[in-house]
């Protein structure tokens, strides 16, 4: 069975279906198949990039400043040359609604920071690995492919722009896990880089920040 699971057969798909059909129900329900099926097909947990980092400390400090960092970024300068509008209306209600923060909190640190990463980043690119295979031509293909998806999976809720800002979120941080195969520092930076948007938008701050360089 966990030989079926690991291959392209008939379980080996449906796990995969399963997996992927998981969030449509409730997230991080995806990402909880996937430790599932990790188990049950006795693959390593470091080929979906659950490593030990050198430094617990130091990866997480290391990666919510660069999740941070990397939100100004792309609410200050990327956004902007897109043509994104400076209000995020799909989360505009967040705007100073304190009741909604314990579901927004459990969303971003949960569901994003913990659940996506583990499925995008660590799942589909073990899976794509193995069909795909080795070398830098097919690395750099699967982080295009799960890129896109990513911001396919964004655009009911988020449109346009936001499709657009998930498909550059993962073209970078595919690129971190195709070079590093470590998640835990990505699992930090996205959470960093989604409360990020949380406070900007809470404390009503998008208009200010998204015209900080651009008048």
């Amino acid at each position: 069975m966990a030989a079926r699971l690991r291959g392209f057969g008939p379980a080996g798909i449906l796990a995969i279906l399963v997996i992927l059909a998981g969030n449509l129900l409730l997230a991080p329900l995806s990402a909880a198949l996937v430790l599932a099926w990790v188990r049950l097909s006795r693959t390593p947990w470091c080929e979906i990039g659950y490593v030990r980092p050198r430094s617990w400390i130091g990866s997480a400090v290391a990666g919510i400043a660069f999740g941070c960092a990397f939100k100004f970024l792309m609410k200050t300068i990327v956004m902007p040359l897109l043509g994104a509008p400076a209000i995020n209306e799909a989360y505009h209600y967040l705007a100073g609604n304190t009741a909604a923060l314990p579901g927004m909190l459990y969303a971003i640190i949960v569901g994003a920071g913990l659940g996506e990463e583990t499925v995008f980043r660590g799942y589909m690119f073990e899976r794509l690995g193995k069909l795909l295979r080795s070398g830098a031509g097919a690395r750099t293909l699967i982080v295009v492919i799960t890129s896109v998806l990513f911001g396919l999976v964004h655009y009911p809720v988020q449109g346009v722009a936001g499709a657009e800002q998930a498909t550059i979120f993962g073209l970078v941080f595919g690129t971190i896990f195709a070079i590093r195969d470590r998640i835990f520092f990505l699992m930090m930076a996205h959470t960093a880089f989604d409360l990020t948007a949380l406070a900007i938008i809470y404390w009503n701050l998008e208009t200010e920040v998204a015209h900080l360089i651009f008048k």
